[in-house]
């Protein structure tokens, strides 16, 4: 449990808020919204309880990495690295413009946090594992987490994936799957039923956890616990949209506009007292 539950639960909230209003900036450009806020609870754990980017900074060869495989979140990405310091919160008013360095997927900028490039899915496991092995060689003692979506998991280099890095006995890597039912064209049940991820992943020898991923003590927990031999995968149920009523469980925010009235009513449940 992280040692001050609330500070984390806090540092979502505020979370949520860069993403909404990164979100409302983009105008009629619109925003994937719903899987950015589906993981705004792992995010404040990951950075604020688990990794130790923020305070090794981003020029050491030591800090944890973080691979957004689901690229189309980025707005999760850049609300934490805005949280955590690692990127000026001006940019947020730069999201989607032309020449911006805040686009629809993350690219790589280093000096702003965003280790990867990330367009097409499926791609940043097999990008985690190869930094993994290379952080090992370099006898590097930290740790490589990948970040997909359960849509994702339709891609078949996932599986060769998962399948060699267990191979390779990957015990600094730990893959985290947001299990939010949704995908751009529909449920995960009718586009691709994926069956259980904890059998499949426990046949393909990782360690696994399953929890509730907006229980930010269970995360915490969940990503804290290594293995010594093995690779490691935290399946996280989520609700795509997390955090507005408007927006969760409603496929339709997967990429949308932000309204003003979405924005202020947005406000509004986050507590902005002067929405």
């Amino acid at each position: 449990m992280p040692a001050n539950p609330e500070e984390i639960r806090q540092h979502a909230v505020n979370i949520r808020r860069h993403i909404l209003d990164m979100g409302h900036h983009a105008g009629a450009h619109a925003a994937h919204m719903g899987g950015a806020l589906s993981i705004a609870d792992l995010m404040a754990v990951l950075y604020f309880d688990v990794m130790n980017t923020a305070q090794k900074g981003m020029a050491s060869e030591e800090r944890d990495r973080c691979i957004l495989s689901k690229g189309h979140a980025s707005l999760g990405l850049y609300g934490a690295l805005v949280e955590a310091g690692l990127m000026d919160s001006a940019l947020k008013e730069t999201f989607e413009d032309d020449e911006s360095v805040l686009l629809g997927h993350p690219v790589k900028n280093r000096s702003l946090g965003i280790e990867f490039t990330n367009g097409s899915l499926g791609m940043g496991l097999s990008l985690g594992i190869g930094v993994a092995i290379a952080c090992r060689k370099k006898g590097i003692d930290n740790r490589v987490f990948v970040i997909l979506g359960d849509g994702e998991c339709n891609e078949g280099s996932v599986w060769e994936g998962f399948m060699s890095a267990a191979s390779y006995g990957l015990s600094n890597l730990t893959a985290i799957i947001d299990v939010n039912g949704f995908q751009l064209s529909g449920s995960t049940e009718e586009v691709m039923k994926p069956g259980s991820f904890v059998k499949k992943l426990e046949a393909f020898d990782w360690k696994v956890r399953e929890v509730d991923g907006h229980d930010v003590a269970a995360l915490s927990e969940a990503l804290h616990d290594t293995d010594g031999e093995r690779p490691c995968a935290v399946i996280m149920h989520t609700v795509k949209g997390k955090g507005f009523s408007f927006s969760e469980n409603d496929n339709s925010w997967h990429h949308a506009i932000v309204t003003a009235s979405a924005y202020e009513t947005g406000l509004k449940e986050l507590g902005v007292k002067d929405a």
